[in-house]
């Protein structure tokens, strides 16, 4: 019986150190999205699900990425329904956040659209090779979650990026 009422107050001490969840407004959401460089794609391929992290951009009303032609985004991600999720997480402090971008994917080839692309914001790939297949995904679906409190603007982003000219 003791070991009972020993459960129930860990339980109860969990219970009041859980961070606080809330749903972002799809302002916020596009914000911490525009906000980041790098995220995870979602692609389906007949093998399965593959979730892969890339360097990005957002230009308009899209997420931009650059990849492989014969790479299994460039593969299976055309004319797809894909998923990209960006997110920060304060291990400390035990808080964070996510956003998750779902909607229609495909290869950028005209050559305007990828003129528009460099000179708004080229994604830059770190990893090495020839990566000259550009990518979006305009979203339709835009959602996301943050955990924890004491969130303000220096501390939420997942970068600080210095802009040409500012």
């Amino acid at each position: 019986m003791i070991e009972g009422v020993q459960n129930e107050d860990i339980k109860a001490e969990e219970e009041t150190d859980m961070a606080e969840s809330r749903d972002l407004s799809s302002v916020e959401c596009e914000q911490l999205l525009r906000a980041g460089v790098v995220g995870r794609i979602a692609v389906s391929t007949p093998s399965g699900p593959h979730i892969l992290p890339v360097n990005y951009s957002v230009v308009d009303d899209a997420i931009i990425f650059r990849t492989t032609p014969y790479s299994v985004l460039g593969t299976y991600g055309r004319n797809a329904q894909l998923a990209f999720e960006v997110d920060y997480f304060d291990y400390e402090d035990h808080k964070g956040w996510s956003v998750l971008a779902r909607g229609r994917g495909d290869a950028v080839s005209d050559p305007d659209e990828i003129r528009h692309i460099r000179q708004e914001w080229e994604p830059r790939p770190w990893a090495d090779g020839q990566r000259n297949l550009y990518f979006k995904l305009r979203w339709a679906e835009l959602t996301g979650r943050r955990l924890g409190n004491g969130w303000s603007h220096n501390n939420e982003v997942p970068v600080r990026r210095q802009l040409a000219g500012f």
